[in-house]
């Protein structure tokens, strides 16, 4: 198993980007995909028509989200993801940290933060 921690960073609020992650709407706009996202924590989520499920453990709001993530059949236990949000002159720094990553099948997730995720948001805040 391994671990991914990167910097990204997002021109728009901590307040908007903390949005993105957790508002179904917002994430369907970003995705183009059917979104289900609940707010308290113990809520299960889905994303990418599935392809991104599990649940939300922990929460401060524009700040900070804990989810454990399943990657459909692709990853059979769980992984950790700590996002958080911070200031910065350019809008957000968003710090993630994604734990329990299985080996063969950490170039494709890191792959998809990179240029499903975090390419999307760029260009949604970009818009």
């Amino acid at each position: 198993m391994k671990n991914f921690k990167k910097y990204y960073i997002l021109p728009a609020t901590p307040e908007e980007v903390y949005l993105a992650f957790t508002n179904p709407f917002t994430i369907e706009l970003w995705t183009n995909q059917k979104a289900e996202m609940g707010s308290e924590p113990g809520s299960d989520f889905s994303w990418l028509d599935g392809n991104i499920s599990g649940k939300l453990i922990g929460k401060t709001e524009n700040k900070e989200l804990i989810q454990i993530w399943h990657f459909g059949d692709e990853q059979a236990e769980e992984s950790k993801v700590i996002l958080r949000f911070h200031s910065h002159k350019n809008g957000t720094s968003v710090e993630l940290n994604h734990t329990n990553i299985p080996d063969e099948a950490f170039e494709d997730i890191t792959e998809g933060w990179d240029e499903v995720i975090f390419d999307n948001l760029q260009d949604y805040f970009s818009e």
